[in-house]
Formats: C-alpha cells, sequence, structure tokens
C-alpha cells in the first residue's frame, strides 16, 4: 500500500507555492523594460495612465496567468496519463492531441480564415481538431466499450506522426507569410492577446485539477497493478476513460490556447514521481505546481535571453526539458 507522509508532502506543496509566487513577481519585473519590484504594487493600483502600466496588466501579467494555466494543464495531464499508462515516458503529446490542433490551425491559417472570422478562430481550430483527434483515437482503441492502453498509446503515436505529415505537406505549399504563422504557432506562444481566451484557461486548470482529485485513489490502485486494482474494486475501465477524457481535454485547450510546448507534461510528472512516489494524492496537485513554475521560468528566459527579440517558449522548455530528462535518467541508471 501507498503510505501517507503529510510532514513532507505540505513542506512540498508550501515551496512550490512559494516558489510560483517567486517567479511571477520575477517575470514581472524582467523584461526589454525593467520594472522595480518595489513600484509594482504603486503601478497597479494608483499609476494606472503609465506604461509601466500597460506592460504589467497588458503583456506580462497576462503572460503569467496563461502559464499558470497551460503548465499546470500539461504537468497535471501528464500525471493522469503516466498513471493510467503505468509508464513515466508517456506525455499528453504522445496520443497525438498536439498533431491534430496543429493540423487544425494549420488549415485555418493557409485557408486565411483568420481574415473573414477573427483572430479567435485560431485557437478554435486548434481545439476542434485535438478533440476530433482525441476522439478518433478512443474509438479505434476501444474495443466491445474497453479501453485497451497498449492500443491507445499505438494508435495514438500514429495519429501524431499521420499529423505532423499532414502538416509538413501544408507547410511545404504555404505562401511565406502563412508558413512563418504556422511555425511560429508550433513552436508554442504565451503570447496570448485574448484575456477571455486567458481566462478560459485558467477556469479549465483550476476545474480539471479538482475533478482530477475525483481519481487520484483509483490511480493509485491502478498502480499495484491491473489485478489488485480489480481486487480492491475499483473499475478500471471506467477509470481510464474519464482520465483520458480529463488529460484530453486539459491537453486539447492548452494546445488550442499556447501553441505545442513540449516536454512539460513529461519531465514534470517523471521528476515530482522520483520525490512523492506514485501516491497521486499529493503527486497531481505537485505535478501541477511545478508545471506552472517551469513554464513561467521559460516563458521569462524566451522574452529576455536575446532581448529585444523575444524566443518561442517551446524551444526553452524542450532545452530545459529535455537536459533536466537526460540528466535524472543518467542518474537513476548509475544507482542501478
Amino acid at each position: 500500500m501507498i503510505k501517507s507522509r503529510p510532514s513532507k508532502y505540505i513542506l512540498l506543496i508550501s515551496v512550490l507555492i512559494i516558489l510560483l509566487i517567486f517567479v511571477s513577481i520575477v517575470s514581472l519585473c524582467v523584461g526589454s523594460a525593467q520594472i522595480n519590484f518595489s513600484n509594482i504594487f504603486d503601478i497597479l493600483f494608483y499609476q494606472h495612465n503609465t506604461w509601466q502600466y500597460s506592460v504589467l496588466t497588458e503583456i506580462r501579467l497576462p503572460r503569467i496567468v496563461l502559464g499558470f494555466a497551460v503548465g499546470g494543464s500539461l504537468g497535471l495531464a501528464g500525471a493522469l496519463l503516466q498513471g493510467v499508462f503505468r509508464n513515466p515516458l508517456v506525455e499528453p503529446y504522445t496520443l497525438g492531441i498536439s498533431g491534430g490542433a496543429s493540423l487544425g490551425v494549420s488549415l485555418v491559417i493557409v485557408l486565411q480564415l483568420t481574415s473573414i472570422f477573427g483572430l479567435f478562430v485560431l485557437p478554435l481550430a486548434g481545439f476542434i481538431g485535438a478533440i476530433i483527434t482525441m476522439f478518433f483515437v478512443y474509438f479505434l482503441s476501444a474495443k466491445k466499450g474497453v479501453l485497451k492502453i497498449n492500443s491507445l498509446l499505438l494508435t495514438g503515436v500514429m495519429i501524431s506522426f499521420i499529423s505532423s505529415s499532414l502538416v509538413m505537406l501544408i507547410m511545404s505549399i504555404a505562401k511565406p507569410e502563412a508558413l512563418h504563422s504556422i511555425i511560429f504557432w508550433v513552436m508554442g506562444s504565451l503570447a496570448q492577446p485574448n484575456n477571455n481566451l486567458i481566462l478560459i484557461a485558467l477556469i479549465v486548470s483550476l476545474i480539471g485539477l479538482i475533478i482530477s482529485y475525483f481519481f487520484c485513489i483509483r490511480l493509485n490502485g491502478l498502480a499495484l497493478g491491473e489485478d489488485e486494482a480489480r481486487n480492491l474494486g475499483i473499475n478500471t475501465a471506467s477509470t481510464r476513460k474519464w482520465v483520458f477524457l480529463i488529460a484530453s481535454l486539459l491537453t486539447g485547450l492548452s494546445v488550442s490556447v499556447a501553441g505545442v510546448i513540449g516536454f512539460v507534461g513529461l519531465v514534470v510528472p517523471h521528476m515530482i514521481r522520483i520525490y512523492t512516489g506514485p501516491d497521486h494524492r499529493i503527486l497531481l496537485l505537485a505535478s501541477f505546481l511545478t508545471g506552472a513554475v517551469f513554464l513561467i521560468i521559460s516563458d521569462t528566459i524566451a522574452r529576455v535571453i536575446i532581448s529585444p527579440i523575444e524566443l518561442p517558449v517551446g524551444v526553452i522548455t524542450g532545452i530545459i526539458g529535455g537536459i533536466i530528462f537526460v540528466y535524472a535518467l543518467n542518474r537513476k541508471q548509475m544507482r542501478l
């Protein structure tokens, strides 16, 4: 059985919350225009007609909120899927959801539908593409109403390859301006101008976190093995379906709003699991908070590393996440 260590877990969550506040403050202060921490309170509440207020409220604060929502969603989705598959190498994008979203956005850009329906159609197309892919993968993997885990994983990987190939096909025939837009979106960015979408992403991420806790005990049971979980009275088929649905919706919304941001859903829950073990009662929240911290840090680096030029945040998460993952893997092999 999974043992609970409340004092250790409370300390971990407290540290993550403090770290989240700290990196958010740093992200508010740094950039092409430096703003002193001591002036932030006065700027936000009293100096509404200054350029500093515009920078904080229209650029940096929305990016922090979106980074919290998307990073938390991807970290949580990764923890859920790794728990269902019982495989620490599974990530949200493995199931082809990002490929479907990328394909939807690419089609909208090439067909120039944004000039007709506005920029809001881009995240909408990404979300629709992600949802269609999710249901397609699910129905191909479900046999007689039972979701086959191995089939789900293989189908997701194949759908991901097919979607990526179709996106490359679209890019090869796209005009230069459309090609630039597709590439920038695929690399991921937190520069989302629509505050309503940011608010939706935040609300959905928090709702997803709350709902996921209805399945934490079942996921703990699955960690003991399929047969053991059934002996404990856990409906493994139902658990897989609902967890897959929650993780897919979180991933689909994240990709549709911020583009493809890799490694967050892979590295974050994997590293947290090393510290917490397989107990999903702490793993889910810790993965959510760590994902948020990781993405906010990565976005801050992307903004300032070669300022005033801004790098796609997906580039930074890929570099940092890859280095961390290789280091952790080598360290684990050395222990063995």
